[in-house]
């Protein structure tokens, strides 16, 4: 049975445990907003401990059997709409986007994600050595059988300071697509964009480990284009993937001779963009 001391002593151990408990759980806050959303998703900011630029990110948590939009969202959907008014001491404020995936939607092919992401933002301020405080409204859509639109408020003051999120950064910036040309070697690469005027379609070579698959992805240069989504033709060769894609969705009196596009591509972790012109 215990002493009066020895409940007292473990009541003020219990007190430091919870105290220390609440300064972390504060001085993680200080990195993060909270979040704002309901059951299905919910949106908040989070603040890395770089400062030149100063690192970022948007986080979007999603709930299971639900997805959300990527910047180009396919045959239907509305990408994600980020809104930094309000801000202080903010030059620019960059979002990247982390590769997406190809989800079936109602006999749709669209492209998003399933499952919760991170869009790491790139702060540049006015005033370099200041705080800079963001201010987001985000505007998206959470899609199940059906499809929710949804809106988000966040602000997050960022100062220089260590930060519990710097890996969890890290590991988003690795899903963003590393920027290639046209032809440049490497692991996983875009060998040939060109158009099959036969056919009116556009024909997409690209070099990857054999066996692995690929997700190709294609955009115009505006979000007035709308370019189908990339399909593979033929069996694949050694060490090459060839796709297709119809030469549609060019906005009224516009032509793809010469239009650059940009196409994304991603295999066995590893994801590259490379825009160039359709000769």
């Amino acid at each position: 049975m215990l002493s009066r001391f020895d409940r007292l002593r473990r009541s003020a151990a219990a007190c430091v445990l919870a105290i220390c408990v609440q300064v972390g759980q504060a001085q993680g806050g200080e990195a993060a907003s909270p979040w704002d959303g309901d059951a299905r998703s919910a949106m908040r900011l989070i603040a890395g401990s770089s400062e030149a630029p100063i690192a970022a990110g948007i986080e979007i948590r999603i709930q299971p059997g639900w997805h959300t939009y990527w910047r180009y969202p396919g045959d239907a959907g509305v990408p994600p709409r980020f809104d930094f008014a309000g801000s202080r001491n903010l030059e620019s404020a960059t979002v990247q986007w982390p590769v997406p995936r190809r989800i079936e939607e109602q006999g749709l092919t669209v492209i998003g994600y399933t499952s919760d992401v991170i869009f790491p933002l790139v702060v540049v301020p006015q005033h370099r050595g200041e705080p800079v405080t963001v201010r987001l409204k985000l505007e998206y859509a959470v899609c199940e059988k059906l499809c929710v639109p949804a809106e988000a408020t966040a602000e997050l003051v960022l100062a220089v300071a260590p930060s519990p999120y710097d890996e969890t950064l890290a590991q988003a910036q690795s899903r963003v697509p590393r920027k290639r040309a046209l032809g440049e070697g490497g692991t996983l690469a875009i060998r040939a964009l060109r158009r099959d005027e036969t056919h009116r379609r556009a024909i997409v070579d690209v070099a990857v480990p054999h066996q692995t698959d690929v997700e190709l992805f294609a955009e115009g240069p505006t979000a007035a284009w709308a370019l189908p989504i990339p399909v593979r033709s033929g069996a694949p060769a050694a060490g090459v993937q060839r796709f297709v894609f119809d030469l549609d969705g060019a906005p009224p009196g516009a032509s793809y001779a010469g239009t650059p596009v940009t196409l994304t591509a991603a295999a066995g972790g590893e994801a590259i963009e490379v825009t160039a012109p359709l000769e």
